[in-house]
């Protein structure tokens, strides 16, 4: 049997590829360009699951209506729909969630569950989503295994906004914890660090530890875009 892995950042697909055909003999894919999930490759392959562990394309109709396409969201549906889960969840002060796996429908992330795991939001978020690779790795063994029903979400929905660049800025920020956090949740490859700005020269931050009244933090210190 084929399955898709959908995953538009290349780091930990390999990884997740050979760790998956070493637990089971079925046949695992990797796609990490949303122009090569088309109708024709797809009814060339007949994937049983188009799994989406990492994927920041909107899933056009013709794949989910006529595939099973299952996502993982790093949130407890339906709380957390939208955009930059991580980022969102330790913002607000959370350190502790759930990965849903979900089946795909046309409003965003509110398909019905298959089911969930923990999954804790300490670390770097290199760190984290490296932990959430070893969840979801034994959460698609477990969906080739025994192919649950899933079932309509329930609870308040949360929505939220995908964040961008410029709200990584710590420069209005008050606490050092929060100036940890927001240090750490953008410390992963290709991601825009945390940041603050002077007139001339952007501070980029990483690697940071929070101890007794400092945070400590590598900084790469650059000229400003905006002075080249």
């Amino acid at each position: 049997m084929k399955h898709i892995i959908a995953r538009s950042k290349v780091w930990g697909g390999t990884q997740l590829i050979e760790a998956l055909s070493k637990r089971s003999d079925n046949e695992f894919i990797l796609v990490n360009q949303k122009s090569k999930l088309t109708s024709d490759y797809l009814g060339k392959i007949k994937p049983r699951y188009i799994f989406f562990p990492h994927w920041s394309h909107i899933i056009p109709s013709e794949l989910y209506e006529h595939h099973e396409c299952v996502i993982f969201h790093m949130t407890d549906l339906p709380f957390g729909r939208g955009g930059s889960p991580l980022q969102n969840l330790i913002s607000r002060g959370i350190y502790e969630t759930q990965i849903s796996a979900l089946r795909c429908v046309k409003e965003l992330d509110a398909g019905p569950i298959y089911f969930k795991r923990p999954l804790s939001l300490h670390g770097t978020a290199q760190e984290i989503y490296m932990r959430a690779n070893v969840i979801i790795e034994n959460m698609i063994i477990s969906l080739i295994k025994n192919s649950p029903v899933p079932q309509e979400q329930s609870g308040e929905t949360v929505v939220f906004k995908r964040r961008n660049e410029n709200d990584g800025n710590i420069d209005k920020l008050e606490t050092l914890e929060k100036i940890h956090d927001f240090i750490r949740m953008l410390d992963a490859d290709g991601y825009p660090s945390a940041f603050f700005e002077t007139e001339n020269l952007r501070f980029e931050f990483s690697r940071a530890s929070i101890r007794e009244g400092f945070v400590l933090a590598d900084v790469v210190i650059k000229r400003r875009s905006d002075d080249k």
